[in-house]
């Protein structure tokens, strides 16, 4: 056993002297770049996009191994900033071919638009629109113009979402879902007490779904100069094939990619100009007399502190303590005059997206705007943090609103004993402490006592949305019960002040501020994220990220029907979440 104990050890020593030796590579190769680049006139270049790479709303740090996912922020920052930069001709795109998320296209495409008012060029190539979704299709719908293969095909046609409803498998296995939710349209506990969509749900679902269809075809239809009519007649008859869609008028020329960057060249006049990855070419400095704080905040509200995914893979998350340390920090710096506040989430942690509400209240109680800026999502908790801001921006396909709360349990006693599984507890102390064992259902009293708890959870947030949004209590009460909104819609009720993305938001923050339209401002992020040399210390002083590290490396060899077990096992507690239904869009 010790001699195992020995080798474990070493093994794990091997790798993190491996992944060191890496690092000291990539900073010496990135050290010789550097040095190499000192005093080179900067060469005229086509910057190039690939869609078809994950995206996330916006950076989290420097990644330990490089590889940084994309992030629609920097995206957005680094068109901007090449927007007036003379060596930049112009920007060659490849397509994604199945689909994106709303609300992210819809802002890339804002960039692109942003960066055409330079007179500069926007070439878009595809290797066919194969998704259903026009999600991929929009994200590029204002280039100059879109090549697209000649052997694929054009089969943007609508949106779909899809359920898993779970009501008769519980019933079948003798599990009993008690969930409440308020209310009817908090439909994220659905899939475990339901055989169908609720009428609520259906509405709801329905609505949000042809919000964005129809604001993706408007789009569509203006960056192509044709009419709603015409586009949607193209994406009702689809599939079709590249020489029908460049007929329609989707498609301008056909090729291959090859082909599409020679064309490139030639527009250019320069055979030899260089392609730079925009993710190369890097959000840029910013600079200005006057600084703007930028908080970011994206994935599920959890307590403690943020993550920007671990070393082998973990989820991202925004942090209470994370987020509310970089709005006191903005408070206490003298330079800031204002703060943009990005959220992509779908909600979480009630106590945690109270606590970022009360950083965020803190600072304009201080004389600092507060000004959101909302991305993919800012739903259920990813609104409460939102609520009493200063000025609200969203984009016409973000996913908000859900101002309501959900929580329960799967009570598994009937399906423990189809097994012969028993499990008994001995409670000390009041009968609310066994309320949470996934075993037994909730006593009437338990049951009473949660619902309770939910209920003046509720009641809290329809009451700080109708004070920052200065609505009558009613009228929130009318248009929460966990209701989804799109952002178009969200504008129309009362929910959101503007439609925009990122730039819209930093300029909001510096109408706000008193800062003249045309000043440049400096954007300082908050809090100070961490390098890589603090996250390689991090590895060798017995972080709780490098044990979680650990835990899913170990997890990455065990079996399926391991894991699935687990995942039954952990879906039998919920507790109380202001979470909103997310589900995929197709």
């Amino acid at each position: 056993m010790r001699q195992f104990f020995i080798t474990v050890a070493g093994t794990i020593a091997g790798i993190f002297g491996f992944f060191v030796l890496l690092i000291v590579i990539f900073m010496f190769f990135g050290l010789l770049g550097s040095l190499g680049s000192i005093n080179q006139k900067t060469p005229d270049r086509v910057l190039t996009m690939d869609l078809r790479q994950p995206f996330i709303d916006h950076s989290v740090g420097e990644s330990l191994f490089g590889g940084n996912p994309k992030s629609v922020v920097d995206t957005v920052y680094a068109l901007h900033r090449a927007k007036d930069d003379d060596s930049v001709k112009g920007v060659f795109i490849r397509a994604e071919n199945f689909g994106m998320a709303p609300a992210s296209a819809e802002e890339l495409r804002l960039a692109l638009l942003d960066f055409k008012e330079s007179g500069k060029f926007v070439i878009a190539h595809a290797q066919g629109f194969e998704g259903t979704s026009p999600m991929s299709y929009q994200a590029v719908s204002a280039a100059d113009e879109i090549w697209m293969q000649d052997t694929t095909g054009f089969a943007v046609s609508g949106m779909r979402s899809e359920t898993e409803f779970l009501g008769g498998v519980m019933e079948k296995f003798d599990a009993d879902p008690e969930f409440f939710q308020f209310h009817e349209y908090k439909n994220a506990v659905n899939s475990y007490t339901e055989k169908d969509f609720t009428p609520a749900h259906r509405e709801a679902t329905t609505s949000y779904l042809t919000s964005i269809f129809d604001n993706a075809v408007a789009q569509i239809a203006e960056d192509r100069e044709m009419s709603v009519a015409s586009i949607t007649d193209v994406l009702m008859t689809s599939p079709h094939s590249a020489e029908d869609a460049m007929a329609a008028g989707m498609v301008d020329k056909l090729g291959q990619l090859a082909e599409a960057k020679d064309y490139v060249r030639k527009k250019t006049g320069n055979d030899k100009i260089a392609f730079l990855s925009l993710s190369d070419y890097g959000p840029g400095t910013t600079k200005g007399e006057s600084t703007i704080a930028f908080i970011g905040g994206q994935g599920a509200v959890l307590p403690g502190q943020s993550s920007g995914g671990s070393l082998f893979g973990g989820g991202i998350s925004m942090g209470g303590d994370t987020v509310s340390d970089g709005f006191d920090a903005a408070l206490k710096d003298k330079k800031v005059k204002a703060i943009v506040f990005r959220v992509s989430s779908p909600g979480g942690s009630p106590a945690a997206s109270d606590q970022i509400l009360a950083a965020a209240d803190r600072a304009r109680d201080a004389g600092k705007p507060v000004v959101i800026s909302m991305g993919q999502y800012a739903a259920s908790g990813g609104y409460y943090v939102a609520a009493h801001a200063d000025h609200i921006v969203a984009l016409p396909q973000t996913i908000t609103g859900s101002i309501g709360v959900f929580g329960g349990k799967v009570a598994l006693e009937g399906t423990f004993a189809k097994v012969g599984y028993n499990i008994e507890g001995i409670t000390v102390g009041g009968e609310f402490a066994g309320a949470y064992s996934a075993d037994t259902p909730f006593s009437p009293s338990q049951s009473e006592a949660y619902r309770g708890q939910l209920q003046d959870i509720y009641d809290d947030f329809t009451q700080r949305v109708a004070n920052g949004r200065d609505l009558p209590l009613e009228r929130v009460q009318e248009i929460a019960k966990g209701r989804v909104w799109t952002g178009a819609q969200a504008k129309e009720i009362g929910l959101v002040d503007e439609l925009g993305g990122i730039m819209t938001a930093i300029n909001a923050a510096k109408k706000l501020a008193e800062i003249d339209a045309d000043e440049d401002v400096r954007i300082k992020i908050f809090p100070r994220q961490k390098t890589v040399e603090e996250q390689i210390e991090d590895l060798f002083t017995g972080s709780a990220q490098v044990a979680e590290d650990v835990k899913i490396l170990r997890e990455i060899t065990a079996l399926p029907e391991v894991q699935a077990a687990l995942r039954a096992r952990n879906s039998a507690r919920f507790g109380q979440e202001m979470k909103a239904d997310i589900p995929e869009l197709r």
